[in-house]
C-alpha cells in the first residue's frame, strides 16, 4: 500500500506533489530544491549552499522514514548550469562517502523558484532496520 510521507523538518511542498512516497521497502522522493523549511525562501544563489540546503532537506525526508543516504539506490540531480558540476559533487561526495548510489546528472533550463540544483532520491529500507548492511537481504 502506498503511504504519503511528510514532515515540518523539510521544506512543504509547493504544488500538488508529496515530499515522498513509500511503497514497501522503497523510498521515492520527490525533488527537493534548496529552499529554507522555515521560511520557504531559496537559501542562496551560490551553488555550494544550494546543495547543502538540498541534502539536508533529503536528509530529514529520509529520517521521517527511519533512514538516512546508506539506504539510497539512486540519485538523480538537475542543475541549471553544468559548468557549476564540480561544485556540486564536492559537496554531493560528503553526504555520500561510502558506498554512493547510482546517479545521473542533467542540465535543464529552468527550476522552480529560480533554484540551480535541485534533487530526488530513491531509497531501500533494510528489513532489520540497520542501515546499508542488509539492503540485500530483503526476500
Amino acid at each position: 500500500m502506498k503511504k504519503i510521507v511528510s514532515t515540518t523538518e523539510a521544506p512543504a511542498a509547493v504544488g500538488p506533489y508529496s515530499q515522498a512516497v513509500r511503497i514497501g521497502p522503497m523510498l521515492f522522493t520527490a525533488g527537493q530544491i534548496p529552499l529554507d523549511p522555515q521560511s520557504g525562501q531559496i537559501v542562496s544563489q551560490d551553488v555550494a549552499e544550494q546543495t547543502k540546503r538540498v541534502l539536508d532537506n533529503l536528509t530529514a525526508v529520509l529520517k521521517a522514514e527511519g533512514m538516512d543516504f546508506s539506504n539510497v539506490v539512486k540519485t538523480t540531480v538537475f542543475m541549471t548550469n553544468l559548468a557549476e558540476f564540480q561544485t556540486m559533487n564536492e559537496i554531493y561526495a560528503g553526504y555520500f562517502k561510502e558506498q554512493p548510489p547510482a546517479r545521473s546528472t542533467v542540465q535543464v533550463a529552468a527550476l522552480p523558484k529560480a533554484a540551480q540544483v535541485e534533487i530526488e532520491v530513491v531509497a531501500v529500507a533494510t528489513k532489520q532496520g540497520e542501515g546499508s548492511k542488509a539492503i540485500d537481504t530483503w526476500e
